[in-house]
């Protein structure tokens, strides 16, 4: 499982081997691509109710190519381009154990991230910790800012 800032979301990118998505059966549209033969376009139906004679059909239905972010964000689901999900729900820095430690010691005390930065510099950290921050300086800050998974022991 993966974590993405702006939480909670669940995100699954769509690569036409799922059969579904989020509990909802995903469908091959009619349109082929010219060059694979395959279907250039899927789709849910997000709401298995029969429309009235007067509702759009297409409301409860999701489209969406291979490739394309398939997002369940407060019990809304979305279609996102790979690039705008990238921008938007970027993953959480994976940060080792002992560094995960630090951030959380350093928030209990009510640290600020430039004193961090700081003590990383002075050699104040154990040396493994005080050199990872130095060399992960991006990493850290958004550890710090946004969050962070810890590292899986190998």
């Amino acid at each position: 499982m993966k974590f993405y800032r702006k939480q909670p979301i669940e995100a699954e990118q769509f690569d036409a081997s799922q059969t579904s998505l989020f509990g909802y059966e995903v469908m091959p549209d009619s349109l082929l691509d010219a060059l694979t033969g395959e279907p250039a376009y899927y789709s849910i139906l997000i709401n298995d109710f029969e429309p009235e004679p007067d509702d759009f059909p297409d409301d409860n239905e999701v489209s969406f190519e291979i490739g394309d972010w398939i997002v369940n964000e407060a019990d809304e689901i979305k279609v996102m381009a790979d690039e705008e999900f990238k921008q938007q729900y970027a993953e959480l820095p994976v940060i080792p154990e002992n560094v995960a430690y630090i951030i959380k010691q350093a928030k209990k005390g009510d640290y600020k991230l430039g004193l961090m930065f700081n003590a990383a510099y002075l050699g104040l950290w154990r040396v493994s910790v005080g050199n990872w921050i130095r060399t992960h300086v991006d990493m850290f800050a958004c550890a710090w800012l946004d969050g962070y998974t810890v590292e899986e022991d190998k």
